[in-house]
């Protein structure tokens, strides 16, 4: 335990440091990715979508982000085999290796998964420096299946959501009555949907521990406080006449748009409950350790408050200062993207998400976003989709988890002459 003993301290900051710089990243490039939608179908400003992303990120990671949290810090290796010593080296350039490769690509505006990254860095350090049997692959094997799954799902889901508007809505002979109509039902879901798996799964570590019963009721309330809301801002609309002669759904969208800014905030909330967990899952391993004095190893410990508050920070900051770059790539260059196809991929999105953060299983929300696109678009046919730029996110979806491993083992090298051979 010589080294916890020595720089203890130290060790605590510099991890500290590592895991804001890596929420700094998922800042920049996933919540980048969860906002696209709203600014590509021109239903929010960048400034209006960066500040809903803040508040909603910011809640969703502080009050539903324990329980993902859990899977990255000990479903991914198996602790018992790894060193005190070595767990805090190991999870540090795990943070610092995904941290780095979500620098490079932000500064370019590439939609890379800040799940893989983190995901291949762990693997990394754990397969070089300990041993391969360190590494959990049949925990593994859940997390990559649901790379597969989570973009097939929620394009399934965004495919139906986008399919009933268009029978509900938009091939109707009334297009803008039936949107006024059934807008404030689709409001209702959103507001539910969210609800019932925040509460009851990820206010636990806050010390809410609410049954089934109580947060189904909760739900319903909720859902029905935000279709009201929304009947109400959804009142002051009027049909424009002159518009819909430019475009004949012209008016359906504006009532559209509204909906899009009640799932940008669902959209925003679901990534943070999701997300914070690739900074802040490394983050608690590292704590638990030293604050332990290296006795925590294999011991499933309490996630602190300040680790979460710590993850949320960064990952504002990083939506505020580099965000802009991915969302123009996400928002403009997949499919020609209105308020309504918007808000089929994003209702589809955060119903993986939350669902996926519900029983721990930490997807990407890039792989989920784009899948929802993608469903949204095949619904107009497969001429809507821009295959270029499809094939080069699909690339960058390939080298993001052997970038984050080969990062992890270099940082993994270094850290470990640094601290005296480890």
């Amino acid at each position: 335990m010589s080294l916890i003993a020595d720089y203890g301290l130290l060790l605590l900051l510099l991890a500290c440091l590592f895991g804001f710089f890596m929420a700094w990243g998922v800042g920049a490039n996933d919540v980048a990715n969860a906002m696209g939608t709203s600014v590509g179908s021109r239903a929010l400003t960048i400034k209006q979508a960066i500040l809903i992303a803040m508040v909603f990120e910011f809640c969703g990671a502080y009050l539903a982000g324990g329980e993902v949290t859990d899977t990255i810090k000990s479903g991914i290796v198996d602790a018992t085999m790894i060193s005190p010593d070595l767990m805090v080296l190991g999870m540090m350039s795990a943070l610092l290796a995904a941290g780095t490769w979500l620098l490079v690509a932000s500064t370019r505006g590439w939609p890379v998964s800040t799940t893989h990254s983190i995901v291949g860095a762990v693997i990394g350090f754990a397969a070089f420096g300990v041993s391969m049997d360190a590494v959990h692959w049949a925990g593994v094997g859940p997390i990559v299946a649901s790379w597969v799954i989570s973009p097939v799902l929620s394009g399934l889901v965004a495919f139906g959501v986008f399919m009933s508007v268009q029978k509900l809505i938009i091939d109707t002979d009334n297009p803008f009555q039936n949107a006024k109509r059934f807008v404030p039902m689709y409001m209702f879901i959103t507001g539910f949907m969210v609800t019932i798996m925040t509460v009851t799964k990820g206010l636990k570590h806050i010390g809410l521990d609410i049954s089934a019963a109580q947060g189904f009721l909760l739900a319903l309330g909720v859902g029905s406080v935000v279709m009201l809301l929304g009947i109400a801002l959804l009142s002051r609309i009027r049909l424009d006449v002159e518009a819909d002669k430019a475009f004949h759904y012209a008016s359906v969208e504006k009532v559209f748009a509204v909906l899009m800014i009640f799932t940008a905030c669902a959209m925003a909330f679901a990534h943070g409950s999701n997300d914070v967990a690739n900074a802040v899952g490394p983050l608690a391993a590292i704590v638990g350790v030293i604050q332990s004095g290296g006795e925590a190893v294999g011991v499933k410990s309490a996630l602190p408050s300040w680790v979460l508050l710590l993850g949320a920070i960064g990952i504002v900051i990083g939506l505020a200062t580099y965000g802009y770059k991915v969302i123009a790539t996400i928002g403009k260059e997949i499919t020609e993207l209105t308020p309504s196809r918007g808000f089929a991929a994003e209702l589809a999105t955060a119903t993986t998400v939350v669902g996926a953060s519900a029983i721990g299983l930490p997807v990407s929300t890039t792989h989920t976003l784009v899948g929802a696109v993608l469903g949204v678009g095949i619904a107009r046919g497969i001429g809507a989709l821009n295959l270029g730029v499809v094939g080069k996110i699909f690339m960058s979806w390939i080298i993001t988890l052997p970038v984050g491993a080969a990062l992890s083992i270099l940082f993994f090298t270094i850290l470990r002459s640094i601290f005296g051979g480890v």
